[in-house]
């Protein structure tokens, strides 16, 4: 079954999401935890999750993927920052059991000037202390674009990651189209290839979601700037390819392409007749 839908607003509560995606024609969703630049996540609501499960259930909804705050930087120089970071990656977790069996994603941080090796230490230790057996919820490290001292510039970065990562099946990767091609992989000529280095050096195993984004930028240009689907430097033809690629069968794409419910709504019946439904 092909999973599609695009990140939406948490504000609406679960349910409510669960609705917009239906009207947008997805059967997956993403949406941060909380404020995308920090502080309190909203209170959950019992009866708020009982619906979407049940709608979830439903329209046979795919796993849907969760978003830490921007504001999140495992490996930040600061302690402060690391605390901050620690605590709510388990408070997010703890919430996550609520719909349980689905995906976390977050930005790996920025080392900011203390060396990439300080920086996969430090990732792999505050995993190690959030991350438990109990849990069902995967946390998925997202491919970065590289900009400045950003971690997850490359796959062998984030496999140096998870091969710190003591409870390994608790560990995954987000790949987000944008951020790979900025940081020079070339996913429009040559799809297979980079679907084959992944396998390599992650294992296609790993991979349990992919942001489905063009890129307004060239490839290798570390920029990570969002194009809407087919109007970016990637194109529609090689994304196409992407969603249609045999070893992503069956993960949810989420689109974060700047756009609103209506635009979103076009990409995804686009993106269905491309695939074939």
């Amino acid at each position: 079954m092909f999973y599609i839908g695009n990140h939406t607003t948490s504000s609406r509560g679960y349910a409510a999401m669960g609705r917009q995606m239906i009207k947008n024609g997805g059967n997956t969703f993403a949406f941060f935890t909380r404020n995308p630049r920090g502080g309190k996540a909203k209170k959950t609501d019992p009866e708020d999750i009982r619906k979407y499960l049940e709608i979830a259930q439903e329209n046979h909804f795919g796993k849907i993927v969760a978003h830490a705050p921007y504001t999140l930087n495992a490996c930040a120089a600061s302690e402060e920052l690391r605390t901050f970071a620690r605590e709510t990656m388990a408070d997010d977790l703890k919430r996550m059991e609520l719909i349980p069996g689905n995906y976390y994603n977050f930005h790996p941080g920025s080392h900011v000037g203390q060396g990439a090796e300080n920086g996969i230490r430090l990732i792999a230790q505050l995993l190690n202390e959030v991350l438990t057996e109990e849990q069902s919820t995967v946390v998925l490290l997202e491919t970065m674009a590289g900009k400045g001292s950003e971690m997850g510039r490359s796959f062998r970065e984030l496999r140096a990651i998870m091969d710190l990562v003591e409870q390994k099946d608790k560990i995954g990767v987000c790949l987000d189209t944008c951020h790979v091609w900025d940081a020079g992989y070339d996913i429009a000529a040559h799809p297979d290839e980079v679907l084959e280095e992944f396998d390599q050096v992650i294992g296609l195993k790993c991979l349990k979601a992919v942001h489905l984004n063009d890129s307004m930028n060239e490839r290798g240009s570390h920029k990570d700037r969002h194009a809407k689907i087919g109007e970016g430097k990637i194109g529609l033809e090689a994304l196409v390819r992407l969603i249609r690629h045999p070893a992503l069968c069956g993960i949810p794409f989420i689109l974060e392409t700047p756009n609103d419910d209506e635009g979103w709504k076009q990409e995804i019946s686009l993106l269905r007749k491309e695939y074939g439904e």
